[in-house]
Protein backbone atom coordinates (compact mmCIF):
# COMPACT_ATOMS: atom_id res chain seq x y z
CA UNK A 1 0.00 0.00 0.00
CA UNK A 2 1.02 3.51 -1.02
CA UNK A 3 0.42 6.36 1.04
CA UNK A 4 0.13 9.88 -0.92
CA UNK A 5 -0.25 13.41 0.15
CA UNK A 6 -3.11 15.10 -0.75
CA UNK A 7 -2.80 18.70 -1.71
CA UNK A 8 -4.77 20.91 0.49
CA UNK A 9 -4.49 24.67 -0.08
CA UNK A 10 -2.91 27.47 2.24
CA UNK A 11 -2.00 24.28 4.19
CA UNK A 12 0.39 22.13 2.67
CA UNK A 13 3.22 24.63 0.87
CA UNK A 14 6.44 23.72 0.04
CA UNK A 15 7.30 24.61 3.62
CA UNK A 16 5.21 22.30 5.10
CA UNK A 17 5.85 19.59 2.62
CA UNK A 18 9.76 19.69 3.42
CA UNK A 19 9.22 19.63 7.28
CA UNK A 20 7.11 16.40 7.52
CA UNK A 21 8.98 14.91 4.62
CA UNK A 22 12.07 15.48 6.81
CA UNK A 23 10.38 14.73 9.94
CA UNK A 24 8.22 11.89 9.32
CA UNK A 25 8.39 10.33 5.83
CA UNK A 26 5.97 7.30 4.76
CA UNK A 27 4.60 9.09 1.96
CA UNK A 28 5.67 8.23 -1.35
CA UNK A 29 4.36 11.50 -3.25
CA UNK A 30 2.96 14.85 -2.33
CA UNK A 31 0.69 16.36 -4.22
CA UNK A 32 1.45 20.12 -4.99
CA UNK A 33 -2.05 22.50 -4.70
CA UNK A 34 -3.40 22.65 -7.78
CA UNK A 35 -1.70 25.30 -10.34
CA UNK A 36 -3.44 26.83 -13.12
CA UNK A 37 -2.13 27.93 -16.02
CA UNK A 38 -3.54 31.57 -17.56
CA UNK A 39 -4.44 32.29 -21.16
CA UNK A 40 -0.97 34.39 -22.10
CA UNK A 41 0.61 30.84 -21.05
CA UNK A 42 2.15 32.31 -17.23
CA UNK A 43 1.47 31.33 -13.81
CA UNK A 44 0.81 33.78 -10.72
CA UNK A 45 3.99 34.06 -9.38
CA UNK A 46 2.89 32.64 -6.09
CA UNK A 47 2.28 29.53 -8.04
CA UNK A 48 5.29 29.51 -9.56
CA UNK A 49 7.18 29.55 -6.69
CA UNK A 50 4.67 26.21 -5.45
CA UNK A 51 6.35 24.21 -7.78
CA UNK A 52 9.60 25.26 -8.08
CA UNK A 53 12.32 22.66 -8.27
CA UNK A 54 14.65 24.51 -5.86
CA UNK A 55 11.57 24.85 -2.70
CA UNK A 56 10.60 21.02 -3.28
CA UNK A 57 14.41 19.40 -3.17
CA UNK A 58 14.64 16.19 -2.06
CA UNK A 59 10.67 16.03 -1.35
CA UNK A 60 9.08 13.49 -4.15
CA UNK A 61 5.95 15.72 -5.64
CA UNK A 62 3.39 15.52 -8.33
CA UNK A 63 2.36 19.00 -9.47
CA UNK A 64 -1.54 19.15 -9.90
CA UNK A 65 -3.14 21.01 -12.98
CA UNK A 66 -6.27 22.73 -12.66
CA UNK A 67 -7.50 23.80 -16.55
CA UNK A 68 -10.25 23.09 -19.30
CA UNK A 69 -7.74 24.03 -21.88
CA UNK A 70 -5.91 21.50 -23.58
CA UNK A 71 -3.66 23.44 -25.21
CA UNK A 72 -2.73 25.20 -21.33
CA UNK A 73 -2.31 21.73 -20.38
CA UNK A 74 0.36 20.55 -22.68
CA UNK A 75 2.40 23.82 -22.73
CA UNK A 76 2.51 23.66 -18.50
CA UNK A 77 3.38 19.90 -18.49
CA UNK A 78 6.21 20.23 -21.15
CA UNK A 79 7.15 23.38 -18.64
CA UNK A 80 7.24 21.07 -15.83
CA UNK A 81 8.62 18.37 -17.95
CA UNK A 82 11.69 20.74 -18.29
CA UNK A 83 11.84 21.85 -14.63
CA UNK A 84 12.88 17.32 -14.28
CA UNK A 85 8.82 16.54 -12.88
CA UNK A 86 8.51 13.12 -14.41
CA UNK A 87 4.78 12.93 -13.62
CA UNK A 88 1.51 15.28 -13.51
CA UNK A 89 -2.06 15.07 -12.15
CA UNK A 90 -5.19 16.25 -13.47
CA UNK A 91 -7.58 17.98 -11.42
CA UNK A 92 -11.20 17.37 -12.23
CA UNK A 93 -12.44 16.73 -8.40
CA UNK A 94 -11.87 20.08 -7.01
CA UNK A 95 -15.52 21.41 -5.67
CA UNK A 96 -14.89 24.85 -4.95
CA UNK A 97 -17.63 27.44 -6.46
CA UNK A 98 -15.89 29.62 -8.34
CA UNK A 99 -13.69 26.88 -10.13
CA UNK A 100 -16.15 24.91 -11.41
CA UNK A 101 -18.16 28.14 -12.67
CA UNK A 102 -15.51 28.34 -14.69
CA UNK A 103 -15.98 24.56 -16.36
CA UNK A 104 -12.67 23.67 -13.99
CA UNK A 105 -12.38 20.97 -11.28
CA UNK A 106 -15.50 19.24 -11.11
CA UNK A 107 -17.23 21.47 -13.20
CA UNK A 108 -15.66 19.30 -16.02
CA UNK A 109 -17.63 16.96 -14.81
CA UNK A 110 -20.99 18.21 -16.16
CA UNK A 111 -20.06 17.56 -19.72
CA UNK A 112 -18.48 14.41 -20.86
CA UNK A 113 -18.12 15.04 -24.79
CA UNK A 114 -15.92 18.40 -23.59
CA UNK A 115 -13.98 16.24 -20.94
CA UNK A 116 -13.68 13.44 -23.67
CA UNK A 117 -12.45 16.03 -26.41
CA UNK A 118 -10.13 17.54 -23.31
CA UNK A 119 -8.45 13.99 -22.64
CA UNK A 120 -8.44 13.06 -26.53
CA UNK A 121 -6.09 15.93 -27.18
CA UNK A 122 -4.05 16.29 -23.86
CA UNK A 123 -3.21 12.32 -24.62
CA UNK A 124 -2.23 12.74 -27.70
CA UNK A 125 0.85 15.00 -27.11
CA UNK A 126 1.19 14.82 -23.47
CA UNK A 127 5.10 14.26 -22.68
CA UNK A 128 4.96 13.24 -19.28
CA UNK A 129 2.37 10.43 -17.49
CA UNK A 130 -0.48 12.19 -16.29
CA UNK A 131 -3.22 10.66 -13.00
CA UNK A 132 -6.73 11.81 -12.63
CA UNK A 133 -7.96 13.24 -9.54
CA UNK A 134 -11.84 13.38 -10.05
CA UNK A 135 -15.12 12.85 -7.87
CA UNK A 136 -18.11 9.69 -8.67
CA UNK A 137 -20.16 12.84 -10.62
CA UNK A 138 -20.98 16.18 -10.23
CA UNK A 139 -24.97 15.98 -8.77
CA UNK A 140 -25.96 12.22 -9.09
CA UNK A 141 -24.38 9.28 -8.76
CA UNK A 142 -25.98 7.72 -12.21
CA UNK A 143 -23.26 10.15 -13.33
CA UNK A 144 -20.67 7.86 -12.13
CA UNK A 145 -20.75 4.14 -14.63
CA UNK A 146 -20.33 6.62 -18.04
CA UNK A 147 -17.72 8.34 -16.37
CA UNK A 148 -16.01 5.77 -14.84
CA UNK A 149 -16.51 3.85 -19.06
CA UNK A 150 -14.77 7.38 -20.26
CA UNK A 151 -11.70 6.88 -18.22
CA UNK A 152 -11.70 3.58 -19.21
CA UNK A 153 -10.32 4.84 -23.05
CA UNK A 154 -7.01 6.46 -21.93
CA UNK A 155 -3.91 5.31 -20.30
CA UNK A 156 -3.62 7.01 -16.76
CA UNK A 157 -0.81 6.24 -14.99
CA UNK A 158 -3.71 6.06 -11.75
CA UNK A 159 -7.01 7.38 -10.85
CA UNK A 160 -7.53 9.62 -7.66
CA UNK A 161 -11.15 8.71 -6.39
CA UNK A 162 -12.99 10.88 -4.05
CA UNK A 163 -16.01 9.07 -3.82
CA UNK A 164 -18.21 11.81 -3.14
CA UNK A 165 -20.17 14.12 -5.57
CA UNK A 166 -19.50 18.05 -6.00
CA UNK A 167 -22.59 18.71 -4.82
CA UNK A 168 -21.30 16.84 -1.53
CA UNK A 169 -18.45 18.91 -1.37
CA UNK A 170 -16.32 17.22 2.17
CA UNK A 171 -19.61 16.33 3.86
CA UNK A 172 -21.55 13.13 4.59
CA UNK A 173 -20.08 9.37 4.52
CA UNK A 174 -18.05 8.17 1.14
CA UNK A 175 -19.79 6.25 -1.90
CA UNK A 176 -17.62 3.28 -1.69
CA UNK A 177 -20.11 1.55 -3.85
CA UNK A 178 -18.82 3.54 -6.29
CA UNK A 179 -15.25 2.35 -5.31
CA UNK A 180 -16.61 -1.24 -6.52
CA UNK A 181 -17.61 -0.20 -9.78
CA UNK A 182 -14.47 1.45 -10.46
CA UNK A 183 -12.37 -1.87 -9.15
CA UNK A 184 -14.27 -3.87 -11.61
CA UNK A 185 -14.27 -1.51 -14.58
CA UNK A 186 -10.41 0.45 -14.29
CA UNK A 187 -7.26 -1.44 -15.10
CA UNK A 188 -4.94 1.22 -13.93
CA UNK A 189 -3.78 1.84 -10.13
CA UNK A 190 -6.89 3.33 -7.92
CA UNK A 191 -6.42 5.61 -5.09
CA UNK A 192 -8.56 6.12 -2.68
CA UNK A 193 -9.39 9.64 -0.91
CA UNK A 194 -11.63 11.02 1.54
CA UNK A 195 -12.55 9.95 5.36
CA UNK A 196 -9.02 8.25 5.85
CA UNK A 197 -8.87 10.03 9.22
CA UNK A 198 -7.17 7.50 11.33
CA UNK A 199 -5.71 4.53 11.26
CA UNK A 200 -8.54 2.41 12.36
CA UNK A 201 -10.42 4.20 8.64
CA UNK A 202 -7.36 3.37 6.70
CA UNK A 203 -7.23 -0.26 8.48
CA UNK A 204 -11.21 -0.76 7.35
CA UNK A 205 -11.14 0.59 3.95
CA UNK A 206 -7.49 -0.98 2.89
CA UNK A 207 -9.50 -4.81 3.90
CA UNK A 208 -11.85 -4.10 1.13
CA UNK A 209 -9.41 -4.99 -1.83
CA UNK A 210 -10.76 -1.74 -3.73
CA UNK A 211 -7.19 0.12 -3.67
CA UNK A 212 -3.57 -0.34 -3.73
CA UNK A 213 -3.17 3.43 -2.54
CA UNK A 214 -4.76 5.92 -0.22
CA UNK A 215 -4.22 9.86 -0.51
CA UNK A 216 -4.42 11.70 2.64
CA UNK A 217 -5.76 14.90 3.76
CA UNK A 218 -7.13 16.26 7.09
CA UNK A 219 -6.32 13.13 8.32
CA UNK A 220 -2.32 13.53 8.25
CA UNK A 221 -2.46 16.95 8.63
CA UNK A 222 -3.78 16.42 12.02
CA UNK A 223 -2.01 13.80 12.65
CA UNK A 224 1.96 13.72 10.36
CA UNK A 225 2.60 10.24 11.58
CA UNK A 226 -0.28 9.11 9.99
CA UNK A 227 1.20 7.66 6.83
CA UNK A 228 4.44 6.32 8.84
CA UNK A 229 1.83 4.41 11.53
CA UNK A 230 -0.45 3.08 8.87
CA UNK A 231 2.87 1.52 6.94
CA UNK A 232 4.07 0.24 10.01
CA UNK A 233 6.14 2.36 11.71
CA UNK A 234 5.86 3.87 15.33
CA UNK A 235 2.89 5.95 16.48
CA UNK A 236 2.46 9.80 17.08
CA UNK A 237 3.94 10.84 20.00
CA UNK A 238 3.16 14.10 21.75
CA UNK A 239 7.00 15.09 21.48
CA UNK A 240 6.97 15.33 17.97
CA UNK A 241 3.57 16.61 17.40
CA UNK A 242 4.93 19.95 19.70
CA UNK A 243 8.50 19.67 17.50
CA UNK A 244 6.19 19.54 14.05
CA UNK A 245 4.77 23.02 15.43
CA UNK A 246 7.87 24.15 16.63
CA UNK A 247 9.80 23.30 12.94
CA UNK A 248 6.90 24.71 10.84
CA UNK A 249 6.59 27.88 13.16
CA UNK A 250 10.45 28.86 13.00
CA UNK A 251 10.77 28.38 8.81
CA UNK A 252 7.40 30.26 8.49
CA UNK A 253 9.32 32.82 11.13
CA UNK A 254 12.31 33.27 8.87
CA UNK A 255 10.40 34.40 5.24
CA UNK A 256 7.07 36.12 6.77
CA UNK A 257 6.22 39.09 9.00
CA UNK A 258 4.44 38.02 12.59
CA UNK A 259 1.13 38.58 11.21
CA UNK A 260 1.28 35.95 8.54
CA UNK A 261 3.18 33.42 10.31
CA UNK A 262 0.66 33.46 12.84
CA UNK A 263 -2.32 33.39 10.52
CA UNK A 264 -0.54 30.28 8.69
CA UNK A 265 -0.02 28.72 11.96
CA UNK A 266 -3.38 29.30 13.46
CA UNK A 267 -4.58 27.43 10.41
CA UNK A 268 -2.20 24.59 10.77
CA UNK A 269 -2.30 24.35 14.37
CA UNK A 270 -6.25 23.90 14.73
CA UNK A 271 -5.99 20.49 12.64
CA UNK A 272 -2.82 19.34 14.49
CA UNK A 273 -4.79 19.94 17.67
CA UNK A 274 -7.32 17.45 16.66
CA UNK A 275 -5.34 14.99 17.90
CA UNK A 276 -4.94 15.81 21.24
CA UNK A 277 -8.02 15.76 24.08
CA UNK A 278 -7.61 19.91 24.64
CA UNK A 279 -11.19 21.15 24.87
CA UNK A 280 -12.87 23.16 22.73
CA UNK A 281 -11.93 26.48 24.56
CA UNK A 282 -8.52 25.88 24.39
CA UNK A 283 -8.52 25.49 20.59
CA UNK A 284 -10.71 28.48 20.34
CA UNK A 285 -8.41 30.77 22.65
CA UNK A 286 -5.38 29.10 20.07
CA UNK A 287 -7.53 30.63 17.33
CA UNK A 288 -8.01 34.57 18.91
CA UNK A 289 -4.41 35.17 19.48
CA UNK A 290 -3.14 37.89 17.63
CA UNK A 291 0.34 38.45 19.02
CA UNK A 292 2.97 36.12 18.93
CA UNK A 293 3.20 35.66 22.61
CA UNK A 294 -0.47 35.32 22.92
CA UNK A 295 -0.63 32.50 20.10
CA UNK A 296 2.33 30.60 21.20
CA UNK A 297 0.97 30.54 24.71
CA UNK A 298 -2.05 29.10 23.41
CA UNK A 299 -0.41 26.50 22.09
CA UNK A 300 1.47 25.33 24.73
CA UNK A 301 -1.40 24.50 26.40
CA UNK A 302 -3.38 23.05 23.80
CA UNK A 303 0.10 20.58 23.50
CA UNK A 304 0.20 19.89 27.01
CA UNK A 305 -3.23 17.62 26.72
CA UNK A 306 -3.05 14.06 25.97
CA UNK A 307 -3.07 12.59 22.60
CA UNK A 308 -6.21 10.76 21.41
CA UNK A 309 -6.59 6.84 21.46
CA UNK A 310 -6.54 7.61 17.58
CA UNK A 311 -4.77 10.74 16.75
CA UNK A 312 -5.81 12.03 13.22
CA UNK A 313 -9.20 14.47 12.07
CA UNK A 314 -11.80 15.31 14.25
CA UNK A 315 -14.87 15.46 12.76
CA UNK A 316 -16.49 18.46 14.90
CA UNK A 317 -20.58 18.44 15.64
CA UNK A 318 -22.20 21.68 13.79
CA UNK A 319 -22.05 24.03 16.91
CA UNK A 320 -18.33 23.44 17.17
CA UNK A 321 -16.38 25.45 15.37
CA UNK A 322 -13.49 22.91 14.77
CA UNK A 323 -11.69 22.76 12.23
Amino acid sequence: MEYLFAPMEGITDAVFRRVHHRMFGGVSRYMIPFVSPTEDRRLPPREMRSISPEVNRGVPVVPQILTKRPELFLWLAQELKDMGYTELNLNTGCPSGTVTAKGKGAGMLTSPDGLRAFLDAVFSAAPLPVSIKTRVGFASLDEWPALVDLLAGYPFSGVIIHPRLRSEFYRGDVHMECMSYAREHLRCPLVLSGNLFDIPAIQHYAALGLTEHVMLGRGIVSNPALAREAAGGPPLSPSELSAFHDALYREYASMYPVRIVLGKMREITKYLACSTLATERQRRTMLKAHTEEAYLEAVQVLFSAPLRTYPGYMQASPDHIWP
